[in-house]
């Protein structure tokens, strides 16, 4: 009797809490989707997107909602980007401001929730397979289920692949994230928009193109909102803060549910930012948010959601030979001296 006791004590005190910890699921607003797969192209600037030959890019685009207006945090660096992507906070916020591989004595994590971290309290599994060493700053002890990161400070697109299939494979996680580094590496090594960046945008689309053929092979792509997007892009060899070619990223969302072919610069009131990534996944997931954040959900990816916003006309830019809304009573009123 005793040992019986001491036992439902020790399951009460040590075992309960976990389970009681979980945050509960918000409802989702597309039933059937209940997975999320981030990719990120390091250093991928959507005009070198849309000039390379990327079929599963264009198909992601094409069959989903997307905008290549999409901005990035104002330092425009890997690292920092990234945690800002995956905290819905800016930097300051998140205190990752630095952009390489520290030699600290304790690691040291983004002081706000990863959406790895609100994913396992909703009970979701999670994973990530990264190419650079640095993104070990993400991984929360008990917040990442699988993980990749490289014994280098850089790896290739093949190797974080093989990885990612690996893990995708042999254990389905529910909210994953793939980061994939030779755009960047090629970007730096030879130049942004140069033949070697071209053929390194087009094999990472290949590697996309891999991880839509294992969502398929696996049964799982109807019930994934795939994000494409990327940390910044880049101007020579370069990239940096405040730089219009820096900070435009690519934004696509597709997926069951999710609005075909669908520009989301048609609504002259919404701006996408890195931390949206952040914010849609959780929205769509039904993850309770603990804090305030800068991002927002855009929901304006949904098939059902009512389109709201309407473009705005500024008289200011219309054609020379038509009048302005309201011209033609500006003008009788000018000359007026009576009025009611």
């Amino acid at each position: 009797m005793r040992s019986f006791v001491l036992t439902t004590l020790f399951v009460t005190l040590f075992l309960t809490p976990t389970m009681v910890a979980a945050a509960p699921r918000g409802p989702r607003p597309v039933e059937g989707l209940d997975r999320v797969m981030i990719i990120s192209i390091d250093g991928l600037r959507p005009d070198l997107l849309l000039r390379a030959r990327t079929p599963h890019l264009h198909g992601l685009f094409e069959n989903g909602s997307y905008t290549f207006w999409a901005r990035t945090t104002a330092a425009s660096t890997t690292l920092p980007s990234h945690v800002s992507m995956l905290t819905g906070v800016v930097p300051e916020v998140h205190a990752i401001m630095w952009n390489a591989d520290l030699p600290l004595a304790q690691r040291v994590y983004p002081n706000a929730p990863t959406l790895f971290e609100l994913a396992k309290k909703s009970g979701y599994t999670t994973a990530i397979a990264s190419g650079k060493s640095k993104f070990v700053t993400l991984d929360k002890p008990g917040t990442i289920d699988w993980s990749y990161f490289p014994g280098t400070l850089t790896s290739e697109d093949p190797e974080v692949i093989a990885a990612a299939l690996r893990i995708l494979r042999e254990h389905r996680p529910d909210v994953m994230v793939v980061h994939l580094p030779s755009t960047d590496n090629a970007g730096h090594a030879k130049g942004w928009g140069t033949p070697e960046q071209m053929a390194a945008i087009e094999r990472a689309d290949e590697s996309v193109g891999a991880l839509l053929g294992a969502l398929d092979e696996l049964a799982l792509r109807e019930r994934t909102l795939i994000i494409i997007s990327a940390d910044h892009g880049g101007a020579g060899r370069t990239h940096g803060p405040e730089d219009p070619r820096s900070r435009t990223i690519p934004w696509i969302a597709s997926g069951p549910g999710i609005r075909r072919g669908f520009d989301l610069a048609r609504l002259s009131d919404l701006d996408v930012e890195t931390y949206d990534t952040f914010a849609t996944s959780c929205a769509v997931l039904g993850i309770p948010i603990e804090r305030r954040i800068r991002g927002k959900f855009i929901s304006a990816i949904l098939e059902k959601q009512e389109l709201l916003q309407s473009p705005r006309v500024d008289p200011a830019t219309q054609p020379a030979t038509q009048a302005a809304p309201g011209a033609a009573d500006a003008g009788a009123g000018a000359g007026s001296t009576t009025g009611p």
